[in-house]
Protein backbone atom coordinates (compact mmCIF):
# COMPACT_ATOMS: atom_id res chain seq x y z
CA UNK A 1 0.00 0.00 0.00
CA UNK A 2 1.39 3.38 -0.97
CA UNK A 3 2.05 5.69 1.95
CA UNK A 4 2.43 8.93 0.01
CA UNK A 5 -0.25 11.41 -0.90
CA UNK A 6 -1.21 11.59 -4.56
CA UNK A 7 -0.20 15.24 -4.76
CA UNK A 8 3.08 14.83 -2.89
CA UNK A 9 6.40 13.75 -4.37
CA UNK A 10 7.89 10.34 -3.74
CA UNK A 11 9.96 10.16 -0.58
CA UNK A 12 7.70 12.46 1.42
CA UNK A 13 8.56 11.93 5.09
CA UNK A 14 6.02 10.04 7.15
CA UNK A 15 5.73 12.96 9.55
CA UNK A 16 4.40 15.15 6.73
CA UNK A 17 1.70 12.59 6.00
CA UNK A 18 0.61 12.46 9.64
CA UNK A 19 1.01 16.19 10.28
CA UNK A 20 -2.53 17.19 9.20
CA UNK A 21 -4.01 14.71 11.69
CA UNK A 22 -1.95 15.58 14.75
CA UNK A 23 -4.76 17.59 16.37
CA UNK A 24 -7.14 14.64 16.17
CA UNK A 25 -4.44 12.25 17.36
CA UNK A 26 -3.82 14.54 20.34
CA UNK A 27 -7.55 14.53 21.14
CA UNK A 28 -7.60 10.72 20.98
CA UNK A 29 -4.47 10.48 23.13
CA UNK A 30 -5.97 12.70 25.85
CA UNK A 31 -9.23 10.75 25.84
CA UNK A 32 -7.49 7.40 26.24
CA UNK A 33 -5.11 8.66 28.94
CA UNK A 34 -8.16 9.73 30.93
CA UNK A 35 -10.12 6.55 30.20
CA UNK A 36 -7.24 4.21 31.06
CA UNK A 37 -6.45 6.05 34.28
CA UNK A 38 -10.10 6.13 35.34
CA UNK A 39 -10.62 2.37 34.92
CA UNK A 40 -7.56 1.44 36.97
CA UNK A 41 -8.19 4.11 39.58
CA UNK A 42 -11.74 2.94 40.25
CA UNK A 43 -10.64 -0.69 40.57
CA UNK A 44 -7.86 0.22 43.02
CA UNK A 45 -10.09 2.60 44.96
CA UNK A 46 -12.70 -0.12 45.49
CA UNK A 47 -9.98 -2.63 46.37
CA UNK A 48 -8.64 -0.26 49.02
CA UNK A 49 -12.18 0.00 50.45
CA UNK A 50 -12.49 -3.84 50.40
CA UNK A 51 -15.47 -3.76 48.04
CA UNK A 52 -16.53 -7.04 46.37
CA UNK A 53 -15.02 -7.74 42.96
CA UNK A 54 -18.58 -8.02 41.62
CA UNK A 55 -18.95 -4.25 41.92
CA UNK A 56 -15.66 -3.67 40.12
CA UNK A 57 -16.84 -5.91 37.27
CA UNK A 58 -20.20 -4.15 37.21
CA UNK A 59 -18.51 -0.78 36.77
CA UNK A 60 -16.57 -1.97 33.73
CA UNK A 61 -19.65 -3.71 32.33
CA UNK A 62 -21.57 -0.42 32.64
CA UNK A 63 -18.81 1.37 30.77
CA UNK A 64 -18.97 -1.06 27.84
CA UNK A 65 -22.77 -0.98 27.87
CA UNK A 66 -22.54 2.80 27.56
CA UNK A 67 -20.16 2.44 24.63
CA UNK A 68 -22.58 0.14 22.82
CA UNK A 69 -25.49 2.47 23.59
CA UNK A 70 -23.50 5.46 22.39
CA UNK A 71 -23.06 3.80 19.01
CA UNK A 72 -26.82 4.14 18.55
CA UNK A 73 -27.27 7.61 20.01
CA UNK A 74 -24.19 9.32 18.59
CA UNK A 75 -25.42 9.46 15.00
CA UNK A 76 -28.61 11.28 15.99
CA UNK A 77 -26.78 13.75 18.20
CA UNK A 78 -24.24 14.61 15.49
CA UNK A 79 -26.96 14.95 12.86
CA UNK A 80 -28.95 17.31 15.07
CA UNK A 81 -26.28 19.71 16.37
CA UNK A 82 -23.18 19.06 14.24
CA UNK A 83 -19.81 17.49 14.96
CA UNK A 84 -18.15 20.26 16.99
CA UNK A 85 -21.13 20.87 19.27
CA UNK A 86 -21.70 17.14 19.77
CA UNK A 87 -18.05 16.55 20.65
CA UNK A 88 -17.92 19.57 22.99
CA UNK A 89 -21.12 18.57 24.77
CA UNK A 90 -19.97 14.97 25.25
CA UNK A 91 -16.54 16.04 26.52
CA UNK A 92 -18.22 18.30 29.07
CA UNK A 93 -20.64 15.56 30.16
CA UNK A 94 -17.85 13.00 30.49
CA UNK A 95 -15.74 15.40 32.53
CA UNK A 96 -18.68 16.10 34.84
CA UNK A 97 -19.41 12.38 35.23
CA UNK A 98 -15.76 11.73 36.12
CA UNK A 99 -15.82 14.38 38.85
CA UNK A 100 -19.14 12.96 40.02
CA UNK A 101 -17.27 9.87 41.25
CA UNK A 102 -15.54 12.12 43.77
CA UNK A 103 -18.77 13.70 44.99
CA UNK A 104 -20.81 10.53 45.53
CA UNK A 105 -19.75 7.32 47.29
CA UNK A 106 -22.93 5.34 46.46
CA UNK A 107 -21.89 2.49 44.15
CA UNK A 108 -25.13 2.30 42.12
CA UNK A 109 -24.57 5.97 41.25
CA UNK A 110 -21.04 5.10 40.13
CA UNK A 111 -22.47 2.49 37.76
CA UNK A 112 -24.72 5.14 36.17
CA UNK A 113 -21.78 7.54 35.92
CA UNK A 114 -19.61 4.86 34.25
CA UNK A 115 -22.35 4.23 31.71
CA UNK A 116 -22.53 7.97 30.97
CA UNK A 117 -18.74 8.08 30.51
CA UNK A 118 -18.89 5.20 28.02
CA UNK A 119 -21.80 6.73 26.11
CA UNK A 120 -20.15 10.13 25.85
CA UNK A 121 -16.80 8.69 24.79
CA UNK A 122 -18.41 6.68 21.99
CA UNK A 123 -19.93 9.88 20.59
CA UNK A 124 -16.49 11.48 20.74
CA UNK A 125 -14.95 8.51 18.91
CA UNK A 126 -17.55 8.89 16.18
CA UNK A 127 -16.73 12.55 15.67
CA UNK A 128 -12.97 11.92 15.51
CA UNK A 129 -13.25 8.96 13.14
CA UNK A 130 -15.64 10.68 10.76
CA UNK A 131 -13.28 13.67 10.68
CA UNK A 132 -10.23 11.49 10.09
CA UNK A 133 -12.05 9.79 7.23
CA UNK A 134 -13.01 13.14 5.73
CA UNK A 135 -9.43 14.41 5.74
CA UNK A 136 -7.61 11.22 4.70
CA UNK A 137 -6.85 10.57 1.06
CA UNK A 138 -7.72 7.09 -0.20
CA UNK A 139 -4.03 6.11 -0.31
CA UNK A 140 -3.43 7.44 3.21
CA UNK A 141 -6.16 5.53 5.03
CA UNK A 142 -3.87 2.71 6.19
CA UNK A 143 -1.31 5.15 7.58
CA UNK A 144 -3.97 7.31 9.23
CA UNK A 145 -5.56 4.22 10.77
CA UNK A 146 -2.18 3.09 12.13
CA UNK A 147 -1.61 6.49 13.71
CA UNK A 148 -5.03 6.34 15.33
CA UNK A 149 -4.30 2.86 16.69
CA UNK A 150 -0.92 3.94 18.10
CA UNK A 151 -2.48 6.99 19.79
CA UNK A 152 -5.13 4.73 21.37
CA UNK A 153 -2.69 2.20 22.81
CA UNK A 154 -0.19 4.87 23.86
CA UNK A 155 -2.89 6.77 25.71
CA UNK A 156 -3.91 3.67 27.63
CA UNK A 157 -0.28 2.96 28.60
CA UNK A 158 0.37 6.53 29.72
CA UNK A 159 -2.80 6.47 31.81
CA UNK A 160 -1.36 3.57 33.80
CA UNK A 161 2.02 5.22 34.23
CA UNK A 162 0.41 8.21 35.91
CA UNK A 163 -0.23 5.88 38.85
CA UNK A 164 3.51 5.27 39.09
CA UNK A 165 4.17 8.98 39.45
CA UNK A 166 1.14 9.66 41.66
CA UNK A 167 0.29 6.51 43.66
CA UNK A 168 -2.00 8.20 46.19
CA UNK A 169 -5.61 7.25 45.41
CA UNK A 170 -7.01 10.67 46.20
CA UNK A 171 -9.36 12.95 44.33
CA UNK A 172 -6.36 14.42 42.49
CA UNK A 173 -6.45 11.49 40.06
CA UNK A 174 -10.09 12.17 39.21
CA UNK A 175 -9.12 15.78 38.58
CA UNK A 176 -6.37 14.59 36.22
CA UNK A 177 -8.90 12.46 34.32
CA UNK A 178 -11.27 15.43 34.02
CA UNK A 179 -8.30 17.55 32.92
CA UNK A 180 -7.57 15.10 30.09
CA UNK A 181 -11.15 15.33 28.84
CA UNK A 182 -10.96 19.11 29.00
CA UNK A 183 -7.73 19.15 26.95
CA UNK A 184 -9.11 16.74 24.34
CA UNK A 185 -11.77 19.37 23.65
CA UNK A 186 -9.30 22.11 22.67
CA UNK A 187 -8.17 21.02 19.16
CA UNK A 188 -11.73 20.28 18.05
CA UNK A 189 -13.22 23.44 19.51
CA UNK A 190 -10.57 25.70 17.93
CA UNK A 191 -10.81 24.41 14.39
CA UNK A 192 -12.01 26.82 11.70
CA UNK A 193 -12.72 24.07 9.19
CA UNK A 194 -16.09 22.90 8.01
CA UNK A 195 -17.91 19.96 9.50
CA UNK A 196 -17.34 16.62 7.81
CA UNK A 197 -20.29 15.06 6.06
CA UNK A 198 -22.63 13.37 8.57
CA UNK A 199 -22.67 9.59 8.34
CA UNK A 200 -25.44 7.19 9.24
CA UNK A 201 -25.10 3.70 10.75
CA UNK A 202 -25.02 0.80 8.34
CA UNK A 203 -27.45 -2.11 8.91
CA UNK A 204 -25.82 -4.92 10.88
CA UNK A 205 -27.62 -7.92 9.32
CA UNK A 206 -26.94 -10.22 12.30
CA UNK A 207 -28.61 -13.31 10.80
CA UNK A 208 -26.51 -13.08 7.66
CA UNK A 209 -23.21 -12.73 9.52
CA UNK A 210 -24.02 -15.43 12.09
CA UNK A 211 -24.50 -17.81 9.18
CA UNK A 212 -21.59 -16.52 7.06
CA UNK A 213 -18.81 -15.94 9.66
CA UNK A 214 -19.79 -17.82 12.85
CA UNK A 215 -16.21 -18.60 13.89
CA UNK A 216 -15.16 -14.97 13.58
CA UNK A 217 -18.11 -13.82 15.70
CA UNK A 218 -17.32 -16.49 18.30
CA UNK A 219 -13.72 -15.23 18.47
CA UNK A 220 -14.85 -11.61 18.78
CA UNK A 221 -17.27 -12.51 21.56
CA UNK A 222 -14.55 -14.45 23.39
CA UNK A 223 -12.12 -11.58 22.95
CA UNK A 224 -14.68 -9.19 24.45
CA UNK A 225 -15.20 -11.48 27.44
CA UNK A 226 -11.45 -11.72 28.07
CA UNK A 227 -10.23 -8.20 27.31
CA UNK A 228 -13.21 -6.51 28.97
CA UNK A 229 -12.53 -8.51 32.13
CA UNK A 230 -8.82 -7.68 31.91
CA UNK A 231 -9.33 -3.90 31.85
CA UNK A 232 -11.89 -4.00 34.63
CA UNK A 233 -10.45 -6.58 37.01
CA UNK A 234 -6.71 -6.97 36.36
CA UNK A 235 -5.89 -3.96 38.60
CA UNK A 236 -7.95 -5.58 41.37
CA UNK A 237 -6.19 -8.91 40.83
CA UNK A 238 -2.76 -7.27 40.98
CA UNK A 239 -3.71 -5.37 44.12
CA UNK A 240 -4.89 -8.55 45.83
CA UNK A 241 -1.55 -10.14 44.92
CA UNK A 242 0.06 -7.58 47.20
CA UNK A 243 1.31 -5.09 44.60
CA UNK A 244 1.54 -1.44 45.53
CA UNK A 245 -0.24 1.22 43.48
CA UNK A 246 2.98 1.99 41.59
CA UNK A 247 3.49 -1.70 40.79
CA UNK A 248 -0.13 -2.07 39.65
CA UNK A 249 0.39 0.83 37.27
CA UNK A 250 3.57 -0.76 35.92
CA UNK A 251 1.85 -4.14 35.58
CA UNK A 252 -1.09 -2.70 33.64
CA UNK A 253 1.15 -0.50 31.48
CA UNK A 254 3.39 -3.48 30.70
CA UNK A 255 0.41 -5.63 29.68
CA UNK A 256 -1.20 -2.96 27.50
CA UNK A 257 2.15 -2.17 25.86
CA UNK A 258 2.35 -5.87 24.94
CA UNK A 259 -0.87 -5.40 22.98
CA UNK A 260 0.72 -2.62 20.95
CA UNK A 261 4.02 -4.44 20.52
CA UNK A 262 2.48 -7.61 19.09
CA UNK A 263 0.45 -5.95 16.33
CA UNK A 264 3.20 -5.80 13.70
CA UNK A 265 4.53 -9.38 14.01
CA UNK A 266 0.90 -10.46 14.12
CA UNK A 267 0.32 -8.77 10.77
CA UNK A 268 3.28 -10.64 9.25
CA UNK A 269 1.92 -13.97 10.49
CA UNK A 270 -1.66 -13.21 9.51
CA UNK A 271 -0.75 -12.46 5.91
CA UNK A 272 1.19 -15.71 5.52
CA UNK A 273 -0.63 -18.40 7.50
CA UNK A 274 -4.18 -19.67 7.82
CA UNK A 275 -6.03 -17.24 10.07
CA UNK A 276 -8.39 -19.79 11.64
CA UNK A 277 -5.38 -21.89 12.61
CA UNK A 278 -3.66 -18.81 14.06
CA UNK A 279 -6.73 -17.98 16.18
CA UNK A 280 -6.75 -21.52 17.55
CA UNK A 281 -3.01 -21.45 18.27
CA UNK A 282 -3.15 -18.08 20.02
CA UNK A 283 -6.13 -19.20 22.09
CA UNK A 284 -4.22 -22.31 23.17
CA UNK A 285 -1.17 -20.17 23.98
CA UNK A 286 -3.37 -17.89 26.10
CA UNK A 287 -4.69 -20.87 28.07
CA UNK A 288 -1.14 -22.10 28.71
CA UNK A 289 0.18 -18.67 29.72
CA UNK A 290 -2.78 -18.02 32.05
CA UNK A 291 -2.53 -21.39 33.77
CA UNK A 292 0.21 -20.48 36.31
CA UNK A 293 -1.67 -17.35 37.37
CA UNK A 294 -4.91 -19.35 37.59
CA UNK A 295 -3.41 -22.09 39.79
CA UNK A 296 -1.25 -20.13 42.25
CA UNK A 297 -3.11 -18.02 44.78
CA UNK A 298 0.09 -16.03 45.45
CA UNK A 299 2.44 -15.46 42.51
CA UNK A 300 6.04 -14.19 42.77
CA UNK A 301 6.41 -10.69 41.35
CA UNK A 302 8.70 -11.75 38.50
CA UNK A 303 6.35 -14.56 37.43
CA UNK A 304 3.37 -12.21 37.62
CA UNK A 305 4.92 -9.68 35.26
CA UNK A 306 6.27 -12.25 32.79
CA UNK A 307 3.08 -14.34 32.69
CA UNK A 308 0.89 -11.23 32.52
CA UNK A 309 2.94 -9.85 29.63
CA UNK A 310 2.74 -13.16 27.74
CA UNK A 311 -1.01 -13.43 28.30
CA UNK A 312 -1.49 -9.92 26.92
CA UNK A 313 0.67 -10.68 23.89
CA UNK A 314 -1.79 -13.35 22.80
CA UNK A 315 -5.10 -12.02 24.14
CA UNK A 316 -4.74 -8.80 22.15
CA UNK A 317 -4.26 -10.85 18.96
CA UNK A 318 -7.69 -12.45 18.92
CA UNK A 319 -9.82 -9.49 17.81
CA UNK A 320 -7.60 -8.28 14.92
CA UNK A 321 -7.28 -11.85 13.63
CA UNK A 322 -11.05 -12.35 13.79
CA UNK A 323 -11.62 -9.09 11.88
CA UNK A 324 -9.17 -10.12 9.15
CA UNK A 325 -10.62 -13.65 9.00
CA UNK A 326 -14.19 -12.35 8.64
CA UNK A 327 -13.24 -9.83 5.93
CA UNK A 328 -11.81 -12.70 3.88
CA UNK A 329 -15.29 -14.23 3.63
CA UNK A 330 -17.53 -11.18 3.22
CA UNK A 331 -18.03 -9.23 0.01
CA UNK A 332 -16.77 -5.66 -0.15
CA UNK A 333 -20.23 -4.10 -0.14
CA UNK A 334 -21.03 -5.70 3.23
CA UNK A 335 -17.82 -4.86 5.11
CA UNK A 336 -19.21 -1.66 6.60
CA UNK A 337 -22.08 -3.64 8.14
CA UNK A 338 -19.58 -6.30 9.22
CA UNK A 339 -17.56 -3.76 11.19
CA UNK A 340 -20.64 -2.64 13.09
CA UNK A 341 -21.63 -6.24 13.80
CA UNK A 342 -18.16 -7.11 15.10
CA UNK A 343 -18.03 -4.10 17.42
CA UNK A 344 -21.47 -4.78 18.86
CA UNK A 345 -20.56 -8.44 19.39
CA UNK A 346 -17.36 -7.39 21.13
CA UNK A 347 -19.30 -4.92 23.28
CA UNK A 348 -21.76 -7.61 24.36
CA UNK A 349 -18.87 -9.85 25.43
CA UNK A 350 -17.09 -7.00 27.19
CA UNK A 351 -20.29 -6.16 29.10
CA UNK A 352 -20.83 -9.74 30.28
CA UNK A 353 -17.22 -10.76 30.95
CA UNK A 354 -16.43 -8.45 33.90
CA UNK A 355 -19.65 -9.46 35.65
CA UNK A 356 -18.99 -13.20 35.33
CA UNK A 357 -15.32 -12.89 36.21
CA UNK A 358 -16.18 -10.66 39.18
CA UNK A 359 -18.52 -13.31 40.57
CA UNK A 360 -15.86 -16.02 40.16
CA UNK A 361 -13.26 -13.88 41.91
CA UNK A 362 -15.64 -13.20 44.78
CA UNK A 363 -16.46 -16.89 45.25
CA UNK A 364 -13.13 -18.59 44.57
CA UNK A 365 -10.40 -15.97 44.89
CA UNK A 366 -8.62 -13.41 42.75
CA UNK A 367 -6.72 -16.04 40.72
CA UNK A 368 -10.02 -16.98 39.07
CA UNK A 369 -9.59 -13.98 36.77
CA UNK A 370 -6.90 -15.84 34.86
CA UNK A 371 -8.82 -19.08 35.34
CA UNK A 372 -11.65 -17.31 33.48
CA UNK A 373 -9.20 -16.36 30.72
CA UNK A 374 -7.93 -19.93 30.42
CA UNK A 375 -11.46 -21.36 30.36
CA UNK A 376 -12.70 -19.19 27.51
CA UNK A 377 -9.44 -19.58 25.63
CA UNK A 378 -10.03 -23.34 25.69
CA UNK A 379 -13.61 -22.74 24.51
CA UNK A 380 -12.15 -20.93 21.48
CA UNK A 381 -9.75 -23.81 20.87
CA UNK A 382 -12.77 -26.12 20.84
CA UNK A 383 -15.02 -23.89 18.70
CA UNK A 384 -12.53 -22.63 16.10
CA UNK A 385 -12.00 -25.44 13.61
CA UNK A 386 -9.90 -24.63 10.54
CA UNK A 387 -11.11 -27.80 8.78
CA UNK A 388 -14.72 -26.57 9.08
CA UNK A 389 -13.97 -23.52 6.94
CA UNK A 390 -15.47 -24.30 3.53
CA UNK A 391 -14.15 -21.19 1.74
CA UNK A 392 -17.34 -21.17 -0.35
CA UNK A 393 -17.68 -17.41 0.09
CA UNK A 394 -14.01 -16.48 0.23
CA UNK A 395 -13.36 -13.28 -1.70
CA UNK A 396 -11.11 -13.38 -4.73
CA UNK A 397 -8.30 -11.31 -3.20
CA UNK A 398 -8.18 -13.26 0.09
CA UNK A 399 -6.29 -13.20 2.32
CA UNK A 400 -6.80 -9.47 2.60
CA UNK A 401 -4.03 -7.36 4.06
CA UNK A 402 -3.98 -7.55 7.87
CA UNK A 403 -4.52 -4.21 9.61
CA UNK A 404 -3.29 -3.54 13.15
CA UNK A 405 -6.17 -2.24 15.21
CA UNK A 406 -7.19 -1.65 18.82
CA UNK A 407 -9.60 -4.17 20.28
CA UNK A 408 -10.90 -2.54 23.43
CA UNK A 409 -13.81 -0.50 22.11
CA UNK A 410 -11.59 2.55 21.60
CA UNK A 411 -13.36 3.04 18.30
CA UNK A 412 -16.87 3.34 16.93
CA UNK A 413 -18.65 1.66 14.01
CA UNK A 414 -17.39 4.56 11.88
CA UNK A 415 -13.91 3.03 12.10
CA UNK A 416 -14.93 1.16 8.93
CA UNK A 417 -14.37 4.48 7.15
CA UNK A 418 -10.65 4.25 7.96
CA UNK A 419 -10.11 0.53 7.38
CA UNK A 420 -8.24 0.25 4.05
CA UNK A 421 -9.88 -3.15 3.45
CA UNK A 422 -13.22 -1.36 3.02
CA UNK A 423 -13.70 0.38 -0.32
CA UNK A 424 -14.08 4.12 0.18
CA UNK A 425 -16.90 4.40 -2.34
CA UNK A 426 -18.85 1.71 -0.49
CA UNK A 427 -18.46 3.73 2.72
CA UNK A 428 -19.86 6.82 1.05
CA UNK A 429 -22.72 4.93 -0.61
CA UNK A 430 -23.84 3.17 2.57
CA UNK A 431 -23.06 5.69 5.30
CA UNK A 432 -23.65 9.06 3.67
CA UNK A 433 -26.60 10.46 5.57
CA UNK A 434 -29.65 11.50 3.63
CA UNK A 435 -31.32 14.77 4.59
CA UNK A 436 -33.54 14.39 7.64
CA UNK A 437 -36.62 16.58 7.44
CA UNK A 438 -37.12 16.33 11.21
CA UNK A 439 -33.72 17.84 11.95
CA UNK A 440 -33.26 21.54 11.48
CA UNK A 441 -30.03 22.08 9.53
CA UNK A 442 -27.27 23.80 11.39
CA UNK A 443 -26.23 27.16 9.90
CA UNK A 444 -22.87 26.98 8.19
CA UNK A 445 -20.07 28.61 10.19
CA UNK A 446 -18.33 31.55 8.65
CA UNK A 447 -15.09 30.49 7.05
CA UNK A 448 -12.13 32.61 6.23
CA UNK A 449 -11.60 32.92 2.48
CA UNK A 450 -9.16 30.36 1.17
CA UNK A 451 -7.27 31.03 -2.04
CA UNK A 452 -6.91 27.92 -4.16
CA UNK A 453 -3.29 26.91 -4.44
CA UNK A 454 -2.16 29.21 -1.65
CA UNK A 455 1.19 28.34 -0.13
CA UNK A 456 0.32 29.49 3.39
CA UNK A 457 0.34 26.65 5.88
CA UNK A 458 -2.82 26.40 8.03
CA UNK A 459 -2.49 26.96 11.76
CA UNK A 460 -1.33 23.92 13.71
CA UNK A 461 -4.68 23.60 15.47
CA UNK A 462 -6.61 23.27 12.21
CA UNK A 463 -7.51 20.11 10.40
CA UNK A 464 -6.85 19.86 6.71
CA UNK A 465 -9.43 21.19 4.31
CA UNK A 466 -12.26 18.72 3.77
CA UNK A 467 -12.43 17.07 0.41
CA UNK A 468 -15.52 17.79 -1.71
Amino acid sequence: MALTHLKEPLGTPMRQIWKPFRALYFASLMMLIGSGLLSTYLALRLAADHVDSLWVGALMAANYFGLVLGGKIGHRLIARVGHIRAYSACAGIVGAAVLGHGLVDWLPAWIVLRMIVGLGMMCQYMVIESWLNEQADAKQRGVVFSGYMIASYLGLVLGQLILVMHPALGLELLMLVALCFALCLVPVALTRRIHPAPLRPAPMEPRFFIKRVPQSLTTVLGSGLIVGSFYGLAPLYASQQGLTTEQVGLFMGCCIFAGLLVQWPLGWLSDRYDRALLIRCFALALAVCALPLAIWSQVPLEVLFVAGFCCSLVQFCLYPLAVAFSNDHVEGDRRVSLTAMLLVTYGVGASIGPLVAGVLMKLYGSQMLYGFFALFALVLVWRIRPKAVTNLHQVDDAPLHHVAMPDNMTSSPLVACLDPRVDEQVVQDQMQASPNPDVEPEPEPELEPVTEGADDEPPSSDFTQARP
